[in-house]
């Protein structure tokens, strides 16, 4: 079986069909334990207090807003290369998941980084690159809307994207290209000593499965319904060509 297949739309269909009620499931569990024992059951920091407690939804919702558009990069390219709709598709329902994703890790940001830094906002490398992604997140969904060929649209977004991929790296690596910067680093990392408290650490696992499995049924309903947009859309082209 060639993973090509499921580039078919009636393949999709059918297998998001079965996949949707899984994710939706295991979204439920996932968050709802690890935000219950992150925010009840966990102690505060010793030096942050309760804020500290931020990280169960800012660090999750900052990671899938780098990886979203990660995702949209891959799906544009293979749009691009073999011209599969559904991969294209499936690029434009992510942005508004990633999108979402992050204004709360922008937001989250600003609640922790407040009483930590004594200010809302700090032109920091990894801040400011996040942003910018923030507004290549904007200019993709505006540049799906302006377009009316979608083909052409797919092309000029997947473009986009190719170039916005620069700062959704930029967000994930800049504090170890500037050394300089109020941004902490890694709260999860290879390296030990840059791991957050155990205590913390498993409950945050918890909730970035959560997120993961969130952008994963939000995804597959988005691009269900995408699909059936297309479908309609043709549908209608042809109603008024007869």
């Amino acid at each position: 079986m060639s993973i090509w297949e499921y580039a078919n739309p009636k393949k999709f269909m059918q297998t998001s069909a079965w996949l949707l009620p899984w994710a939706v499931g295991l979204t439920v569990l996932c968050l709802g334990i690890g935000l219950i024992w992150g925010f009840f059951f966990t102690p505060d920091d010793y030096k942050q207090g309760a804020t500290v407690k931020i990280i169960y939804i800012h660090v999750p919702a900052a990671m899938m807003a780098i990886n979203v558009w990660v995702m949209m990069l891959v799906t544009s390219l293979i749009w691009i290369v073999r011209r599969h709709h559904v991969s294209a598709l499936a690029a434009k329902a992510a942005a508004p998941i990633g999108l979402t994703f992050t204004l709360i890790a922008l937001v989250t940001g600003a609640f922790w980084g407040q009483p930590m830094w004594g200010t809302w906002w700090a032109w920091d490398p990894r801040l400011t690159s996040f942003l910018v992604l923030c507004l290549f997140y904007l200019g993709y969904i505006a540049l799906w809307q302006a377009v009316e060929n979608p083909d052409t649209a797919a092309d000029l977004t997947g473009v986009l994207c190719v170039v916005g991929s620069v700062f959704a790296m930029l967000s994930r690596y800049a504090v170890n290209f500037w050394n300089q910067g109020l941004h902490q680093g890694a709260s999860l990392s290879m390296d030990a000593k840059e791991n957050v408290s155990d205590v913390f650490w498993l409950p945050l696992l918890i909730c970035i499965a959560g997120f993961v499995l969130l952008f994963i049924a939000l995804v597959l309903m988005r691009t269900r319904t995408e699909i059936r947009t297309r479908r309609a859309q043709a549908l209608m082209a042809r109603e008024r060509l007869a």
